[in-house]
């Protein structure tokens, strides 16, 4: 027999306990359903806030935060060779002006300044100009092209010559010019550098302003790494390098002694003479 039954044919004496049982089963039912609804709302709404992890206590005041030890950087790889340190330039160098002048007085300014002997091999002094009105001064630019010319990767480094900046007795002169200007120098050689490109002289070097202020449209790295370019290139042809190169490659670094300005021809625009490892960066001879 059901056990529900068997309670309602009993005596009265278990009737009143009965009903403690059904209204008690029945308070249960009615606060389990609340419960859900109740769990319910909270999923559907704001999170329940059993469910959320415990808040941390705020700090107390006057209290130092304390962080989390981060990890030491990697140790570099045994036998790795250290790539060189940008240029001071190259790290300090403004935007490009938006304007470059096409033209100066004509007449230049020598940057009064002598520097230390640098490399080895043959001495060769220098001496540095600037155009007057060009905005460029003199003394800068000399220090940043002693700079260039000291650069690890540089001639200097690699026994292709001793250099000095000197302000008079020098063995070639290293000039700033305006385009028009750079044009008249270097046509009076006999090359015509259409206000856009540099050339050696018998007295040294032709640089461009707009090449030395703004870089070139060929050239991947800031207008201050493309003066390592200039420079190297200039005074590769003064300690003796008369012939131009072409790239060795596609993907490979290209040749100082490329006219990179005119195209790339799958290499990679390059700056300096050497690469990292001191291994000459060299390419086709241009017939």
């Amino acid at each position: 027999m059901p056990p529900g039954r068997g309670a309602r044919g009993r005596g009265g004496a278990r009737r009143p306990l009965g009903r403690i049982v059904l209204a008690g089963a029945a308070f249960g039912v009615l606060s389990l359903g609340g419960g859900a609804a109740l769990a319910h709302w909270h999923a559907g709404g704001e999170p329940a806030a059993a469910s959320r992890p415990a808040a941390a206590p705020p700090p107390s005041p006057g209290a130092s935060a304390v962080r989390s030890p981060q990890p030491p950087p990697p140790s570099p790889k045994a036998g790795a060779s250290p790539s060189p340190l940008p240029s001071k330039s190259a790290e300090e160098e403004p935007d490009p002006p938006a304007t470059v002048p096409l033209t100066g007085a004509g007449t230049f300014t020598t940057a009064q300044a002598s520097g230390e002997k640098t490399g080895t091999g043959p001495l060769r002094r220098y001496r540095v100009q600037v155009e007057d009105g060009s905005g460029v001064s003199a003394a800068d630019a000399a220090r940043e092209i002693e700079g260039i010319l000291a650069h690890p990767r540089g001639w200097a480094a690699h026994g292709r010559g001793t250099f000095q900046l000197v302000s008079a007795n020098a063995d070639f002169v290293i000039r700033i010019a305006t385009p028009k200007t750079a044009d008249k120098l270097c046509l009076a050689q006999g090359l015509d550098t259409r206000g856009e490109y540099n050339c050696e002289t018998t007295e040294g070097v032709v640089v461009n302003l707009k090449r030395w202020l703004r870089g070139s449209p060929t050239f991947t790295g800031t207008p201050a790494e493309y003066r390592h370019l200039i420079i190297n290139h200039e005074v590769g042809h003064e300690i003796g390098i008369r012939t131009h190169m072409t790239c060795p490659g596609p993907g490979k670094p290209a040749p100082v002694m490329m006219q990179q300005i005119k195209g790339l021809r799958g290499c990679v625009s390059n700056a300096w003479p050497y690469d990292e490892n001191g291994r000459y960066i060299t390419g086709p001879v241009v017939p």
